[in-house]
């Protein structure tokens, strides 16, 4: 009973509230305008189309919303849509679409607004609409996914990160693997974020995280909505590949399953070929497993050890560190090995080391640029530093963005900026810093992208995120 009357309490309020709602700004004809007639409410908090009062009157008043709606003339839907909530809040019965689209406009009013109180009215309606909808339809995760969704793209700032978190966890958890694709990017950032913020144990993030890559997995293989799920893959697998530098997240199959192939497509490259190795080293594959075996061959047979290393007692501590997957001994023994000599060569190879560790192993950003700096500085017209940062600016979309669109495609301009400086300052480094030019070019925002944000080719940009660097705007076109 005390549901009903909260419904009751709920539909009062939204009939309080319409009278808040801006008004229509295009003008309506005599045939075309809502009756001021007081509306004679429906039968219950889910009447329908069929056993509401004035049914009929809802179906007419949805048919001539939904028509202005799908052009996007929300202020001209909007007394319509009113009509045909009032009369039949859940519509055929079948579908929420007078909720969902009731939410839709009030997320349009919230953004044509800057009257605060007004916004927060318009929060409240929103949430209002959709704990109906959760009462009249709520037998999956739906409503727990679209609350959160909400609120991480367009609410944030009105809760806690946890708040968002447990309707993401409560959506997964009622659907498994056939949750809504919608929440999987936004989840997947939240899970990160709370996990390196210490807000959750390894045990729950890893349980999460499988089950996040599990439903996608599922999407990928169904065979339908394939641009869709493509996009989701081009961001829930990086993302999530932040939990690498986490020793034991992952175990040895999932370094198998990533790296290997990225191995056998590069079989020559040395930088490939340890990064690899130690990739499964770090993730527990055992010494004699045939991936090892064949990697630490096709290595001792092609890659020579820095020179580095070779002179070095601090650093052959560093390098035995590294082989046994101690990543943080190994960075530990580079960095005394590189303070203690005064051979500049030598302590920029060290740091340059260091950089790549934390790049392509601990997944830690930040740390790998400030090594690269360092080898950078030590060492004049030195390119390889800034291939290696380029490559963190260009990795970063996942991490500053959705994965696709702009905020994931801006990062490739400071990226451009690292490659080209290493190409004028060391011949050695030209061809590659050429290649991955070329090879990220097609990433580049369209030139209708940028000139929508009022933005041209040549403008300065500053890039935020964790790159903070100020670049040239450049299009694909």
């Amino acid at each position: 009973m005390s549901r009903f009357i909260n419904l009751l309490f709920l539909l009062t309020s939204l009939a309080i509230f319409f009278s808040c709602t801006p008004k229509v700004s295009d003008s309506l004809s005599d045939d075309e305008s809502v009756s001021n007639d007081t509306i004679e409410y429906n039968t219950g908090p889910c009447a329908t189309f069929a056993n509401a009062r004035m049914g009929d009157d809802a179906v007419t008043a949805h048919v001539l919303y939904r028509d202005l709606f799908k052009m996007e003339r929300y202020e001209r839907a909007f007394p319509y849509w009113k009509k045909a909530y009032s009369i039949a809040p859940a519509a055929d019965g079948k579908r929420n679409t007078h909720f969902a689209d009731g939410i839709t406009f009030y997320q349009y009013f919230y953004n044509q607004t800057e009257d605060e109180a007004l916004k927060e009215k318009y929060v409240d309606t929103i949430f209002l609409l959709y704990d109906q909808m959760e009462e009249c339809y709520g037998k999956d995760g739906y409503v727990s996914g679209r609350k959160g969704f909400d609120l991480y793209y367009t609410f944030q700032d009105l809760v806690s990160r946890d708040s968002i978190y447990s309707l993401f966890t409560e959506s997964i958890n009622m659907d498994g693997d056939s949750a809504y694709f919608f929440i999987l990017n936004p989840f997947t950032d939240v899970l990160v974020k709370e996990y390196f913020d210490g807000n959750i144990e390894m045990e729950e993030a890893q349980d999460y995280a499988g089950k996040i890559m599990s439903r996608l997995e599922k999407g990928l293989s169904s065979g339908k909505n394939q641009a869709q799920w493509a996009i989701i893959n081009n961001y829930v697998p990086a993302r999530l590949s932040r939990f690498e530098g986490e020793k034991g997240f992952y175990d040895c199959n999932y370094y198998i399953d990533k790296y290997i192939p990225e191995f056998e497509e590069n079989p020559t490259d040395c930088d490939v070929i340890n990064k690899v190795y130690r990739n499964l080293i770090w993730g527990g594959c055992a010494q004699d497993d045939p991936n090892v075996i064949r990697l630490r061959q096709v290595r001792d047979e092609n890659c020579a050890q820095p020179e580095a290393v070779a002179k070095s007692s601090k650093a052959r501590e560093g390098f035995d560190a590294l082989e046994s997957g101690d990543f943080e001994l190994a960075i530990q023994k580079f960095e005394e090995a590189a303070e203690e000599t005064d051979d500049t060569d030598r302590k920029g190879q060290l740091y340059l080391v260091i950089a790549k560790i934390y790049y392509g192993s601990l997944k830690r950003f930040p740390e790998a640029r400030t090594f690269a700096l360092k080898a950078a500085e030590v060492k004049d017209n030195w390119g390889q530093p800034y291939l290696l940062i380029g490559k963190l600016y260009a990795s970063s979309g996942p991490l500053c963005g959705p994965g696709t669109g702009w905020d994931s495609q801006v990062v490739v301009w400071p990226a451009m900026d690292q490659w080209q400086k290493a190409r004028s300052i060391d011949p050695e480094a030209a061809e590659e810093a050429t290649r991955l030019i070329n090879q990220y070019h097609q990433y580049l925002p369209t030139y209708e992208d940028v000139f929508q944000r009022r933005l041209d080719r040549g403008d300065r940009f500053r890039v935020e995120c964790w790159i903070q660097e100020t670049t040239t705007i450049r299009t694909v076109d």
